[in-house]
């Protein structure tokens, strides 16, 4: 009787541990996932860095998704939904 009862309890423990490394992998990683969207696009932006600026130049319920680029080369931007992106209305300053 007393293996069996120590068998149910390393079982729990293990379980117990996965879930609470699950929690914290999770909690950890999704803050990573929105985006900011920013006022003004950003003078400096590393190649194939991406960022988020409300513009006039978009429809409404779309962002200015600026794309940075290699030396000599022109940045890419493209209006796109925020749903599609994920990006947070959050305000950031550059």
């Amino acid at each position: 009787m007393a293996i069996r009862y120590y068998g149910e309890a390393g079982w729990w423990t293990t379980n117990m541990r996965i879930l609470l490394s699950v929690l914290l992998l999770s909690a950890a990683t999704l803050p990573c996932l929105a985006q900011n969207v920013l006022k003004s696009e950003p003078l400096v932006l590393a190649p194939y860095e991406t960022a988020y600026v409300q513009d006039t130049s978009c429809p409404a319920g779309r962002v200015l998704k600026v794309t940075g680029a290699i030396r000599g080369l022109h940045r890419r931007k493209t209006c796109v939904a925020l749903a599609t992106d994920q990006a947070s209305l959050a305000v950031a300053t550059p």
